[in-house]
């Protein structure tokens, strides 16, 4: 027996956010899903460093190490997005849950923190693995609230554990999993457990076959529920290589990156019909009240042209002001990216204006793009910003240090040993199994 994953990522940026701060990764070995807390300018970042980090994690690892590896794996995301919140004070209290699945051979190492969840579907039943640490839920648990209590509490989203710029070090859910061929397993965030039933999601999820048209069904039925935040679903079904039909194309093992970690970061939802029009409509301001015979009075005497000219003359004076203000500004700013082959510092600002270029090279380094990991490629493509030129210098040293030791190696599916009832490795996710 040959086990191996068939898997499908999906996100959308909701009826109502301005941007998307939720991540997903789905390759051969790792699973995972990142919602990112802590407003615009800090949620997108915690979510995409999560997944850049753990991304490292998509290869062989033996089953011994698994549930080791994953959890030490984000512990150092934590202090990645402790350093970044740091370095850049505007990012100051960012955060991000992670539900993680790591593969070895028949075994998953699953990794929980925040509210973001993990479903299994297994012989016709489907169950929620994992356990949202929230507010509402240690009420539930303290018999303190019912279920119908909390879907309608004012404090339901509030989150006890998370990575990130906390007070708390971060608490995870830890433990060990069967892969048994036949298995489904789903994980999203609360844009979508939030308005799609358990139920709804089990007949979703049982009653459509194909992984990626099961994503995509999921995240529909949570834009239809109005979709006021953002939604990210991965799905993904164990298989066994040995039996597939020799017609049947191998599982991809190419990795799918979603979300704010995503080059498509920015796309607009695709939701249609009624819920996406009254979404549009919400955004529309509304119109000033009909105006009464009293709002009405005489009209002023005329004017002059000049009063407007020397009007222009004004404005067109401050415009050009702050045009050169913004240039001279933006030439003190520093960059990484990528000339198409290799990694590049530059000054000034990934923009054009017009025909005239906002940056220049600054130095051509001997790192090739193409030997850095796949997400990390991302980001450079994306631009790193630096503070100055010794922060970019100390980016690509971090960046060259990657291309020996962090470029995923080509999964090798091994023999399979005997499937083993599910083991928790931490007294905190005793509650969580699903098995």
């Amino acid at each position: 027996m040959t086990i191996a994953l068939r898997y499908a990522a999906r996100s959308d940026v909701g009826l109502v956010r301005s941007n998307n701060q939720d991540s997903g990764y789905a390759g051969s070995h790792l699973l995972m899903v990142a919602d990112g807390m802590g407003g615009h300018a800090g949620g997108d970042v915690a979510s995409s460093i999560a997944v850049g980090r753990l991304a490292q994690l998509d290869t062989d690892t033996p089953a011994s190490d698994l549930v080791a590896s994953l959890e030490e794996t984000i512990l150092e995301a934590n202090q990645l997005i402790l350093r970044r919140a740091r370095e850049e004070p505007q990012l100051a209290g960012m955060g991000t849950t992670v539900t993680a699945l790591l593969r070895a051979e028949g075994r998953f190492a699953l990794a929980h923190i925040g509210d973001s969840r993990a479903y299994l579907l297994r012989d016709d039943e489907t169950v929620q693995v994992t356990k949202d640490h929230t507010f509402v839920q240690r009420l539930m648990d303290e018999g303190r609230l019912t279920s119908e209590e909390a879907e309608r509490h004012p404090q339901r989203s509030v989150l006890m554990r998370v990575l990130g710029d906390v007070d708390a070090d971060p608490e995870l859910d830890l433990s060990m999993r069967s892969a048994r061929v036949g298995d489904r397993w789903m994980l999203c965030s609360d844009g979508l457990s939030g308005l799609v039933s358990l139920e709804t999601i089990h007949a979703t999820m049982d009653g459509v076959e194909d992984p990626d048209e099961c994503a995509e069904a999921l995240i529909q039925l949570a834009l239809k529920g109005g979709g006021p935040d953002n939604i990210t679903c991965i799905i993904a079904d164990v298989v066994d290589l040995d039996d597939l039909p020799r017609s049947a194309e191998s599982p991809s093992t190419s990795p799918l990156i979603v979300g704010s970690a995503a080059r498509t970061r920015n796309q607009p939802t695709s939701a249609s019909g009624p819920a996406a029009r009254a979404a549009a409509l919400t955004r529309v301001e509304s119109p000033e009240p009909p105006y009464s015979d009293e709002d009405f009075e005489e009209e002023p005497p005329r004017r002059g042209p000049w009063p407007a000219l020397v009007t222009l003359v004004l404005v067109v004076a401050v415009l050009a002001g702050a045009l050169w203000a913004g240039y001279t500004w933006s030439q003190k700013q520093y960059y990484v990216g990528t000339d198409g082959d290799s990694v590049v510092i530059y000054r000034g600002i990934s923009q054009d204006l017009g025909p005239v270029s906002l940056s220049d090279p600054v130095e051509v380094t001997d790192v090739p793009v193409d030997s850095l990991p796949s997400i990390t490629q991302q980001q450079v493509t994306s631009t790193i910003p630096a503070d100055d030129l010794a922060d970019a210098q100390e980016i690509v040293d971090r960046l060259e240090s990657q291309t020996a030791t962090t470029l995923p190696t080509t999964p090798t599916e091994g023999p399979t040993p005997p499937a083993d009832d599910a083991s928790s490795t931490s007294p905190s996710s005793t509650a969580d199994e699903g098995d």
